[in-house]
């Protein structure tokens, strides 16, 4: 316990000293490096007092989002919930998160724990501190140098659903999360979000259906606390819980993030929030909250630019920027696309090619930018998209755009250190909420 309380003193100053040093938030990791070293099980013993449950949410796609989702209908129903709201993902991003938390002896005091986790970070931490529940979204192919193959990714979070005591929350419509209900022990919880009968033909958009192991791949029957998504039209969505809705409904309600991708993760959050609230789960407070939950920075983000809108839209691997051109794309806005290759990024970006960019043929894109800027012009032109310059320095590709689209609707599609750039230069320049992330960070990924 002293050795405990110790080291949060310890990280609490180290969060000041970076905060000093460098402004912003102090940083999202190195804090927790601190107090990790003075006291190795300091996560365990930090959290080891939550009455409610210990939530993991973890996938290739949507984690920021689903978790900011998820922890607003809870809080919505009255629940002190702790999480990890900067985007770090990393074990010791969470510990510097509860290193800005009132902690009592050591300890945090909450009701519950909602932390996002990158896939393979997440059993760092379920290897310190056993989740009671995870939501696991989706698998797709995302940064092939640092995470293999899908089929590794399926095995990460096959092994987290495995840590989980109490209950998993899993995609019915993604196949490889769909496999893992078969590998839980029993006495685990199984509960299924999905989509509905009038977007079911949409599924392919959104994971990495093998051909492989299509003939094994089943979407379980809806039970009454299953939730499934119904679009009700570009803005407004639905949440029927059961095929029939034996187990009640929330909505209509609309969304400040557009898309299918963000409805489909409002289905996974109002989902797990029912799954652990139970009969104390209320529709009307889930609808409050999904109401008024922002888009988190960078993720369909909408920017005032000198009275006209401009969207930054965070994209990292072909699901997710076919679902954001499905998305934004067919709109007549002016684009610019910044792709870097930095490590957060992943250094190989040949993912492009699995990219259809069709849709901006007629408006096309007035600016590539970033590390990789030349290759993602080059892309273009293989799907005779004009491209009106290249300028990999995202500064001043930012101005030109800027200078050459004012008074335009603007959209911005870009990889996530590019965003992170771009997202810090707009701030400088215009009122916007703090990110929350150092300048030096580069690990927390998310759509």
């Amino acid at each position: 316990m002293l050795r405990t309380t110790i080291a949060a003193l310890a990280g609490k100053a180290a969060r000041r000293a970076a905060r000093m040093r460098g402004g912003g938030s102090g940083g999202s990791a190195f804090p927790g490096l601190v107090a990790e070293k003075v006291d190795p099980g300091f996560l365990a013993h930090a959290l080891a007092d939550v009455p409610d449950g210990i939530v993991v949410v973890s996938g290739t796609n949507g984690k920021t989002t689903t978790t900011k989702m998820l922890v607003a209908v809870l809080r919505a129903h009255g629940k002190e919930v702790f999480t990890n709201p900067t985007g770090s993902n990393f074990t010791r991003g969470v510990i510097s998160s509860l290193l800005s938390e009132p902690l009592r002896r050591g300890r945090l005091r909450a009701d519950m724990a909602v932390l996002e986790l990158d896939e393979a970070h997440a059993l760092h931490f379920g290897r310190a501190v056993a989740p009671t529940h995870a939501l696991l979204l989706n698998v797709a192919r995302d940064q092939l140098d640092r995470f293999a193959e899908i089929d590794h990714t399926a095995g990460l979070l096959t092994q987290l659903a495995g840590m989980t005591s109490d209950g998993v929350v899993l995609n019915r419509d993604d196949p490889y999360v769909n496999r893992i209900a078969a590998t839980l022990a029993p006495g685990v919880d199984v509960t299924w979000f999905g989509l509905g009968a009038s977007v079911a033909d949409r599924i392919s958009e959104l994971s990495e259906h093998d051909a492989r192991e299509q003939e094994d791949f089943t979407a379980p029957p809806a039970g009454a606390r299953d939730g499934l998504l119904d679009p009700l039209d570009e803005e407004r969505l639905q949440i029927t819980f059961g095929a029939e809705g034996e187990g009640g409904r929330v909505g209509p309600v609309s969304l400040r993030q557009r898309g299918l991708a963000a409805m489909i993760n409002a289905a996974a959050a109002t989902t797990t929030a029912k799954h652990l609230l139970g009969a104390d789960f209320r529709p009307e407070a889930a609808e409050q909250a999904l109401r008024a939950v922002a888009p988190p920075f960078g993720r369909g983000e909408v920017i005032d630019v000198d009275g006209t809108t401009l969207e930054l839209v965070l994209v990292k691997n072909p699901a997710g920027f076919t679902v954001a051109l499905g998305t934004y794309g067919s709109t007549p806005t002016a684009t610019m696309i910044a792709i870097n290759d930095d490590y957060a990024d992943g250094r190989d970006v040949s993912w492009l090619y699995d990219v259809s960019f069709e849709s901006l043929r007629d408006k096309g894109v007035a600016l590539t930018t970033g590390v990789r800027g030349w290759d993602m012009a080059l892309r273009l032109q293989y799907d005779d998209v004009p491209v009106g310059a290249t300028e990999v320095d995202l500064r001043r590709a930012l101005d030109t755009f800027l200078a050459d689209h004012a008074g335009e609707p603007k959209r911005i599609f870009t990889s996530y250190t590019a965003m992170l750039a771009l997202r810090r230069m707009l701030g400088e320049r215009y009122d916007l909420p703090e990110m929350g992330v150092d300048r030096d960070e580069n690990d927390g990924q998310d759509t």
